[in-house]
């Protein structure tokens, strides 16, 4: 399937920012089964290219003259090939492979497990622990984390939204998470984008790759209850939101900040 993407993000300042740095993971993966036709971000100051421990594309932009402003504006096209209940396939030269799958068992403070999150875990996760399992586990966090925008923030955790009840996808991929680590199984945060189908709109989206023994990487969309098809854009991998974010940045100065993010994503065929 080919798409277009557009992508818009921009922050307003109250007052002026004196000095920022933004860290941009906003080009698609380079991965088997996702191919760029074209891609351009249109940001201000120069974009600083490299590719880092998780095999992300990233970009790092520096701005040291006063500012109100930062636009940051994405424009692509790509083609994504179906995946087979979800596994990725893997070559030699896929960015990330030489990482051991146990790096994504390592606990972070966004998936940090306590005893309710441990509880949740062994009620729903299947001791096989087979790819439909992990299927079987996301209808389970979907059940208990009702979607709801506007009521979590990017910082809150996956205890805090399995206690509150209710979250988006980001707090959906941190529960899933959190969970199979709570079970010893490598799990790690995907940030990307979505075709929305029959819906008018569509976001950036979130959900999880989970490795299941002999079968690899596979990739679940939880709040979508299934496996990712190929209406899955790939932007970045990584231990959670932090490190696989779309836009991360600092700065000095500012006051208080707006952020406006505008995204659509179309079929071309």
């Amino acid at each position: 399937m080919k798409f277009t993407v557009q992508h818009e993000t921009v922050y307003y300042y109250t007052l002026p920012v004196h000095y920022s740095i933004q860290q941009l993971r906003l080009t698609p993966r380079l991965e088997p089964h996702q191919r760029v036709l074209s891609w351009d971000i249109d940001a201000p100051g120069r974009l600083r290219r490299f590719v880092d421990a998780y095999g992300n594309v990233t970009h790092t932009i520096v701005l040291t003259a006063p500012h109100n402003q930062i636009r940051i504006a994405v424009r692509g096209v790509l083609e994504i090939e179906p995946l087979v209940n979800g596994r990725l396939p893997v070559t030699s030269d896929t960015p990330g492979t030489a990482l051991s799958p146990l790096v994504y068992t390592v606990a972070t403070p966004l998936t940090a497990v306590d005893e309710t999150v441990r509880t949740f875990a062994a009620q729903h996760l299947a001791p096989g622990k087979r790819s439909a399992d992990f299927v079987a586990l996301a209808e389970a966090i979907c059940g208990a984390v009702q979607y709801e925008s506007g009521i979590t923030e990017v910082t809150s955790t996956a205890a805090q939204a399995l206690a509150i009840g209710r979250g988006v996808c980001q707090d959906h991929a941190h529960l899933f998470i959190a969970c199979c680590r709570a079970a010893g199984v490598p799990a790690r945060y995907v940030s990307g984008y979505v075709h929305p189908g029959d819906t008018p709109e569509a976001a950036s989206h979130a959900w999880a790759d989970v490795w299941v023994d002999g079968e690899g990487w596979v990739s679940v969309d939880i709040t979508h209850r299934g496996y990712t098809q190929e209406r899955h854009c790939r932007l970045a991998i990584g231990r959670d939101y932090m490190s696989a974010a779309p836009v991360r940045g600092v700065r000095t100065g500012g006051g208080e900040e707006l952020l406006e993010v505008h995204v659509t994503v179309r079929s071309e065929q």
